[in-house]
C-alpha cells in the first residue's frame, strides 16, 4: 500500500489505517474476540499499519483486543490510543488531569502489550485542565519512552496551536468525510502551517455513504447511530442526494461509493490518512483498493462542485457529545 507521513511528525504509516472502535464496540454488539484479532492481523497482511483504538472503546476491551492481535507484529505498525475520560467511560464526563493521563498510559501499555504507545491522543479537550499542563505531561511521558508522540482528537484550533507549542502534535483526529467537512475552514490550514497530520474518523460517514444504508435499516441495541440526529429515518431520506451522487460517480470509474469517498479524501492532502473501520474481511479488502483509485484534479473539482449544492441534514452528534468537541 502507499506510505504516507503524518505532517512533519516523521511517523510513516499506510495510507489507509483502520479504525478498531466497531469491533467491539459503538456499532451494535460487536464481533467475537477471534474474529477481531483475525481482521486486524488480516488488515496487517494487506499492509495495514495504523491502528487506532482509545480506553472508552468497550471500555478497555479494545484495546486488549488490538495488543493481542498486533503483538506479533508490534514493530511493524504504529498504535494509537487515547486518554481524557474518567474512569474509562465516556459518559462520565471528560478527564486529563495529569496524574489521569499517566494512570491511562501505564494501563493501556499493558493492555496494549507493548513498552510504547505510538500515538497518544486527547480524546477530547478538558476545559478544567488548562491544554498546556496536557501537553506538558504527555511530552515527559514522550521523554520518558513510554510515549512516541502526542496527537488531540476534536479539538479547536486555538487549542491545538496551545498545545503545539508545548509539546509538538503529530496528529489531529477529528472527523472529516464527504458529509462533514467543517475541518477544511480551520483545522486543516492550521495542521498545514504546523506540520501536523490529520487523521479523519468516521470518513465513510458511520457507514451512510456506502449506500447500504436508507431510511428502512434498522441498528442494533446499542449501536450509536440510534442516538444521531443525522440517523433519523428522516435524514437519511433527504441525505440520499448525496448517496446518489457518490453511485453515479462510482459507477463511472468501475468503483464503489466507499472508494469514490475515501479517495476524495486521500486527494485533499498528502498528509491525510483515515481510518475507516469495518467488522468484514470484504469490507475491509474494498476500502484498502480505494488507495488504488486515482482522482484527478478535475474529478475532485466535479465533487466539489456537486457537493456545493447539496444540504446535509441532522447534526453528528446529540447535543451532549457535540458539546465535547471544537474546544
Amino acid at each position: 500500500m502507499q506510505q504516507r507521513t503524518l505532517g512533519r511528525s516523521g511517523i510513516e504509516v499506510s495510507a489507509l489505517g483502520l479504525g478498531c472502535m466497531g469491533l467491539s464496540f459503538g456499532i451494535g454488539e460487536g464481533v467475537a474476540r477471534v474474529d477481531a484479532v483475525a481482521l486486524i492481523r488480516a488488515a496487517v497482511e494487506r499492509s495495514v499499519t495504523l491502528f487506532d483504538t482509545a480506553e472508552v472503546y468497550g471500555p478497555f476491551v479494545n484495546e486488549e483486543v488490538v495488543g493481542e492481535a498486533l503483538e506479533p507484529v508490534r514493530q511493524d505498525v504504529v498504535i494509537a490510543t487515547k486518554f481524557g475520560f474518567k474512569s474509562g467511560e465516556s459518559r462520565g464526563g471528560v478527564d486529563s488531569r495529569p496524574e489521569r493521563i499517566r494512570a491511562v498510559a501505564e494501563a493501556s501499555l499493558k493492555r496494549l502489550r507493548t513498552e510504547r504507545i505510538d500515538l497518544f491522543y486527547q480524546h477530547r479537550v478538558d476545559p478544567d485542565v488548562p491544554i498546556e499542563d496536557v501537553a506538558g505531561t504527555v511530552g515527559e511521558l514522550i521523554r520518558e519512552g513510554k510515549v512516541g508522540a502526542f496527537g488531540m482528537s476534536e479539538a479547536g484550533a486555538a487549542t491545538i496551536r496551545r498545545a503545539h507549542a508545548v509539546t509538538p502534535v503529530a496528529a489531529v483526529q477529528s472527523e472529516y468525510s464527504l458529509w462533514w467537512r467543517a475541518p477544511e475552514a480551520e483545522i486543516l490550514p492550521l495542521c498545514e502551517e504546523l506540520g501536523i497530520g490529520f487523521v479523519p474518523f468516521s470518513p465513510l460517514g458511520r457507514g451512510f455513504l456506502t449506500g447500504t444504508i436508507d431510511a428502512d435499516t434498522q441498528f442494533p441495541e446499542g449501536d450509536i447511530r440510534n442516538t444521531v440526529p443525522r440517523f433519523t429515518a428522516e435524514a437519511r431520506t433527504a441525505n440520499r442526494t448525496l448517496v446518489d451522487l457518490l453511485g453515479r460517480m462510482a459507477a463511472d470509474k468501475g468503483a464503489t461509493p466507499a472508494q469514490v469517498a475515501l479517495a476524495w479524501l486521500l486527494g485533499q492532502r498528502p498528509w491525510i490518512v483515515p481510518i475507516p473501520g469495518t467488522t468484514k474481511l470484504h469490507r475491509l479488502e474494498e476500502n484498502i483498493a480505494a488507495t488504488q483509485l486515482d482522482l484527478s484534479a478535475e474529478d475532485l473539482r466535479a465533487i466539489g462542485d456537486a457537493l456545493a449544492a447539496i444540504e446535509v441534514i441532522g447534526d453528528r452528534y446529540p447535543p451532549a457529545l457535540a458539546a465535547m468537541t471544537g474546544r
